[in-house]
C-alpha cells in the first residue's frame, strides 16, 4: 500500500467507527471497497491487516452496541468478506472470533440495523466474497448463516432476495468444484455439510405448492449450473431432476420462466450435454408450456450446439406456430411448405392468439423477435423456410393495416385485434428487414415492396412505424440483385423507386418532425447508393424532393436540419441538389450550396446541424467535390476559421479531420482516410514539401492545430497531437536557416502558445511563415503531451490518496483545503 494511504488509514477507520461523524456519501464507500478489493487481489490480505491493525479495530468496533449508520455497517461487513476471501486471512480473523460476531447469530442479525435493506445486502455480499475456499464452507455450516440466507430468498427487497439466491448458487457450485478437485466420488453424501443443506432446502422448495418457493429453488440451480461446470454437476442433476420433472405434471406449470432458464443452463453444461434424459425433459417441457412460455425455450434450444436433430425440429415448429396460424387465417395457400404446424399445436396457439389483444400482440412480437435473432445465426435450421416466412411477415403487416383478406373466423378476429397495432407493425418490419439478407423467390419481392409502400403511404402509420418501414425498405433495396448489362437497378426496383419518390416527397412535408427526419435519413442512404444511376437521377430530378430537402435546412427542429444537411451534401456530391432549369431540362444548371452550408455552420444554434456540415465538408474535400475543387485553399481556410470558434468540441474535432484530409492530399496522399496510420514511409520531394508547408500557412492550418493542441476537451487535443506528430514526421527533411529559437516569428508563436496553454485563447497568431511553423513544431514535446493526454482525465482524482481524503472530508476530519473532492 502507498505510504501516504497508510498514514491516512487510521484516521479513516476511526472516523467510520464514530457514530457522531456520519458518512454522507455512500459512493465514496463503494469506491473504497473497490480499492480494498484491488489491494487484496494484488497481495496478501493477512499482510495488509498486520500492517494496518486499524482495519481489525474498525471491524471490532462494529460489534459494539452503537448507532452506526447502515451504510458504514454494510461497508464493514463487505470489507470483512473481502479480506477473508484469502484462507490465511480467514484463519487470522477466526482466531479473534471476529467472523462469527459479524456473520453469525450474535452479529447484526438481531440488531435494529438489520431492518435496513442496505445492511442485509451487505451481510450477504460479505458472505459471497468470503465463500472462496473450503474453510469458508465449514464456517457457513457452523455459524448458522444458512438459515438466514434461506429466509432472505423471500426478502421484500428484490436486491436482497436476488443476492441471497446468488450466494446459495455460488456456494453449491464451489462445493462441487472443490470436491471434484479432491476426489471423484459420485456420492452426494461426500459433499460439504453446507452443500448438503442447500440441496435439501432446494428439494423441499421444489416439492412446495407455493410458486415463489419453487421459483427461488430454480433460480439457485440456474446460478449453480451457470457458475460450475464441474463433472460433479451430473450428480446434482441426477438427484434433483426428478423433482424438476414433477413440475411438468402440474397444471399450469409453476415458475415457467425460471424453469426455462434452468433447463437451458443445464443444457449448456459440458458435463450434461450427452444426457438423453435431459433432452427428453426439454422435449416434454416444450409440449407442456403455453405458447408464450415455450417461445424462449425453443429459441434457446435452437442456439445449442449439441442438440439432437429431432428436438431442434420440435423447437422450430413451436417457434413457427404463431406465424403459421396467422398465415392460415388469411387467404393463403394452405399447402405452403416449411411453416404450417400440426393441428394440436395450432389449437393451443389459436386460443392464445384470440384470448385477448394483449396476449396476441405479446405472442406475435415475441415470435418475430425470436426469429429475427435466429435468422443470422449459423446454427439456424436448414433448410431455412425463407419463402413461407416472407409470406407470413407480409401477412402480419396486412392484418395490421387492414388489407388482409380473412379466410376464416379466426382471420376475422385477428383483423379486429391487429388493426393499427404499432407494436406488431414495428416487430414485423424489423423481421422483414432481416429477411432481406436471405435468398427468396423473386415472385415474393413485389409483395414485399407493395406492403412496404402501403405502410409508407398510409396516413395512419405512426412515426415509429414509418421509421421502421423506411429502414426495412432500404435493406430490401440494398439487397436487390443487380441485373446483367451494367444497370444498377432491376426493373422491379426502378419501378418501386419511382412510386416511392412521391411518397417520400409527402413525408418530407409531414407536420411531425420525426417523420421528416426519417425521410431525410432514407434519402441520404438511397442517394449514396444510386445517385449515379441514370433512372434514379431522372426520377429524383423530376420530383420536388431536392427542393424540399434544401428547404429543410431551415427546419425548426435541429435533428431535421442535421439530416437535411447530410442529405443535401450527398445530393450535391452527385449534382442532384438544385431545381432543374425547366421541365425539359432535367439536368439543368445547379445551384451552389457551399454558402448555405457555411451559413449553417456559422449561425445554427444547435450542435447537430453544425457537426453534420463539418462531416459533409470533409467528405466533399475527400471526394473532390466540384465546388471545393474550384479553390480548395479558400474553402479549407474558411471552414477552419469558422470551426475554430465553435463551442462544440465535436465540430472542432471534425475540423481537425478536415485539416488532416487537406494535409494528406497536399502532401500527395489523395483519398487517405488516416494518413498517420502505420505504413511504409514515403519521402516527399523537397519542392513539394516546401509548397505544401506554404499552403498550410495560407489556410492557417498550423494555427488551428496549435490552438486545438491546448483545447479544454481532451479528444480534440489528442487528435491535434496526432496530426502534428504526423506533420512533424513528414516535415523532417525540411531545412531552413531561420529555425533558430531566437527568431522573432518563433518567439512570438511560442509566446502565443504559452498564453493558449494558460487558457487565454483570444489572440490569433496572424501571418505565419513555414520556417517558424516548422521550428515551433519541432520544439514541442508532442510525445510527452500525447502520453499526458492518454492518461485518464481523472487519474489524479481517482488516486487512492485522493479517495481516502474524500471519505475523510465527508466526515469533517480534514480541513477544507486538505480535501481533494471532485
Amino acid at each position: 500500500m502507498d505510504p501516504e494511504c497508510s498514514q491516512l488509514l487510521p484516521a479513516l477507520c476511526a472516523a467510520l467507527a464514530d457514530p457522531r461523524r456520519p458518512v454522507v456519501d455512500d459512493t465514496c464507500l463503494e469506491k473504497l471497497l473497490d480499492w480494498f478489493k484491488t489491494v487484496t487481489e494484488a497481495g496478501s490480505s493477512l499482510l495488509l491487516l498486520q500492517d494496518s491493525p486499524c482495519l481489525v479495530e474498525l471491524l471490532f468496533q462494529v460489534l459494539k452496541p452503537q448507532d452506526l449508520s447502515p451504510g458504514v455497517l454494510s461497508f464493514s461487513l463487505r470489507l470483512a468478506g473481502t479480506l477473508a476471501a484469502q484462507e490465511d486471512c480467514f484463519q487470522y480473523l477466526q482466531q479473534g472470533e471476529l467472523l462469527p460476531g459479524l456473520f453469525g447469530e450474535a452479529g447484526p442479525l438481531g440488531g435494529a440495523a438489520w431492518t435496513a435493506p442496505t445492511v442485509r445486502s451487505g451481510w450477504i455480499r460479505g458472505l459471497r466474497s468470503l465463500a472462496q475456499h473450503p474453510s469458508a464452507l465449514h464456517f457457513l455450516a457452523d455459524c448458522g448463516a444458512l438459515d438466514t440466507v434461506f429466509s432472505l430468498q423471500g426478502d421484500p427487497s428484490l436486491f436482497v432476495a436476488s443476492a441471497a439466491g446468488q450466494l446459495l448458487g455460488h456456494v453449491l457450485g464451489l462445493s462441487m468444484r472443490d470436491q471434484a478437485e479432491g476426489h471423484r466420488s459420485p456420492q452426494a453424501c461426500d459433499w460439504p455439510a453446507c452443500a448438503q443443506r442447500i440441496v435439501s432446502h432446494i428439494e423441499e422448495s421444489l416439492r412446495s405448492s407455493a410458486t415463489p418457493q419453487v421459483t427461488q429453488a430454480l433460480n439457485v440451480l440456474t446460478t449453480t449450473f451457470g457458475y460450475c461446470h464441474s463433472p460433479r454437476t451430473h450428480v446434482l442433476w441426477a438427484q434433483l431432476s426428478p423433482h424438476v420433472a414433477c413440475l411438468l405434471e402440474k397444471d399450469p406449470v409453476p415458475a415457467a420462466h425460471s424453469l426455462v432458464d434452468l433447463l437451458l443452463s443445464v443444457a449448456r453444461s459440458p458435463a450434461l450435454s450427452s444426457d438423453c434424459d435431459l433432452w427428453e425433459m426439454l422435449a416434454q417441457t416444450l409440449g407442456r408450456l403455453s405458447p408464450a412460455q415455450a417461445g424462449p425455450l425453443a429459441l434457446g434450444v435452437l442456439k445449442l450446439q449439441d442438440c439432437p436433430q429431432t428436438l431442434r425440429g420440435q423447437a422450430f415448429d413451436v417457434l413457427l406456430q404463431p406465424l403459421a396460424c396467422v398465415w392460415k387465417a388469411a387467404a393463403q395457400d394452405p399447402g405452403s411448405p416449411g411453416l404450417l404446424a400440426g393441428p394440436e399445436g395450432d389449437a393451443a396457439v389459436v386460443d392464445a392468439l384470440l384470448s385477448s389483444r394483449a396476449a396476441c400482440v405479446g405472442l406475435l412480437c415475441q415470435t418475430l423477435a425470436h426469429l429475427e435473432l435466429l435468422q443470422p445465426l449459423p446454427q439456424r435450421p436448414s433448410p431455412w423456410p425463407q419463402a413461407p416466412l416472407l409470406g407470413a411477415a407480409v401477412t402480419v403487416l396486412r392484418f395490421c393495416n387492414g388489407s388482409a383478406i380473412p379466410a376464416s373466423d379466426v382471420g376475422g378476429r385477428l383483423c379486429a385485434i391487429l388493426a393499427g397495432c404499432v407494436r406488431v407493425q414495428r416487430a414485423a418490419l424489423d423481421f422483414l428487414g432481416t429477411l432481406s439478407a436471405g435468398t427468396g423467390p423473386p415472385e415474393l419481392v413485389p409483395q414485399v415492396f407493395a406492403v412496404l409502400l402501403d405502410h409508407l403511404e398510409s396516413p395512419d402509420s405512426s412515426p415509429t412505424v414509418l421509421k421502421k418501414a423506411f429502414q426495412a425498405t432500404l435493406r430490401w433495396l440494398l439487397s436487390s440483385p443487380k441485373p446483367p448489362g451494367g444497370c444498377d437497378l432491376d426493373p422491379h426496383t426502378q419501378l418501386f423507386l419511382r412510386e416511392l419518390l412521391p411518397v417520400l416527397q409527402k413525408r418530407l412535408c409531414s407536420p411531425c418532425w420525426e417523420v421528416r427526419d426519417s425521410g431525410l435519413e432514407f434519402l441520404a442512404q438511397v442517394a449514396r447508393r444510386w445517385a449515379g444511376q441514370a433512372g434514379f437521377r431522372r426520377a429524383l430530378l423530376a420530383s420536388e424532393v431536392p427542393e424540399l430537402t434544401e428547404q429543410l435546412l431551415r427546419d425548426p427542429e435541429s435533428y431535421v436540419r442535421a439530416s437535411a444537411v447530410t442529405a443535401v451534401g450527398q445530393l450535391s456530391s452527385w449534382g442532384l441538389h438544385a431545381t432543374p432549369a425547366g421541365p425539359g431540362l432535367p439536368e439543368g444548371p445547379q445551384k451552389s450550396l457551399l454558402l448555405d452550408l457555411l451559413h449553417v455552420l456559422s449561425t445554427d444554434s444547435e450542435g447537430f446541424p453544425r457537426r453534420a456540415v463539418m462531416q459533409v465538408f470533409t467528405e466533399w474535400l475527400r471526394d473532390g467535390h466540384a465546388e471545393v475543387a474550384e479553390d480548395t485553399e479558400r474553402f479549407v481556410a474558411r471552414v477552419l476559421q469558422v470551426a475554430s470558434r465553435d463551442l462544440d468540441w465535436e465540430v472542432r474535432a471534425q475540423g481537425l479531420e478536415l485539416a488532416l484530409v487537406f494535409l494528406a492530399q497536399t502532401l500527395g496522399q489523395p483519398g487517405s482516410h488516416c494518413p498517420y496510420a502505420v505504413a511504409p514511409a514515403e519521402e516527399i520531394p523537397p519542392g513539394r514539401l516546401a509548397q505544401a508547408l506554404r499552403a498550410f500557412c495560407r489556410v492557417q492550418l498550423f494555427e488551428f492545430a496549435f490552438r486545438a493542441l491546448f483545447d479544454c476537451d481532451r479528444p480534440v487535443a489528442q487528435k491535434s497531437c496526432d496530426l502534428l506528430l504526423f506533420l512533424r514526421d513528414k516535415a523532417a527533411p525540411y531545412d531552413s536557416s531561420q529555425e533558430a529559437g531566437g527568431s522573432p516569428d518563433v518567439a512570438s508563436v511560442e509566446a502565443a502558445l504559452q498564453r493558449w496553454r494558460a487558457g487565454e485563447q483570444g489572440q490569433p497568431l496572424g501571418p505565419l511563415e513555414p520556417e517558424a511553423a516548422v521550428a515551433v513544431l519541432r520544439s514541442l514535446d508532442l510525445e510527452g503531451l500525447r502520453g499526458t493526454l492518454a492518461e485518464s482525465s481523472d487519474h489524479m482524482e481517482k488516486s487512492p490518496r485522493s479517495l481516502l481524503q474524500d471519505v475523510l472530508a465527508t466526515v469533517s476530519v480534514l480541513g477544507d483545503n486538505e480535501a481533494d473532492c471532485y
